[in-house]
């Protein structure tokens, strides 16, 4: 099982970038996809995530600016970041959770979304 995010990049405030986290490996059923960030000595903290079945949950703080979608042909889950401020600057991860058996839990190794002010 791969996860494989990419679309990070360098990106002056107030602009977007299309993060995507590609699943291989596996069957995107009964499960969880989200995104999280980790900025420099800070904490991972959960961004968003798209279940199975479609349904959406955002962090108070990227709601309204950010964006998770889904195309289960693909396996593939995007995250749109529009506006986007200094503060958004991590690195970006993708997860992968199922809660039912099978069980399992995967991390992909990141993307880094740099906003410059």
């Amino acid at each position: 099982v791969q996860l494989q995010a990419s679309g990070g990049g360098l990106v002056q405030a107030g602009g977007s970038l299309r993060l995507s986290c590609a699943a291989s490996g596996i069957t995107f059923s009964a499960a969880v996809m989200s995104w999280y960030r980790q900025a420099p000595g800070k904490q991972r903290e959960f961004i968003a995530s798209i279940s199975s079945g479609g349904s959406t949950n955002y962090a108070d703080s990227v709601k309204g600016r950010f964006t998770i979608s889904g195309d289960n042909a693909k396996n593939t889950v995007y995250l749109q970041v529009d506006s986007l401020k200094f503060e958004d600057t991590a690195v970006y991860y993708c997860n992968l959770k199922r809660r039912v058996t099978p069980v399992y839990n995967y991390w992909g190794q990141g993307t880094l979304v740099t906003v410059s002010s």
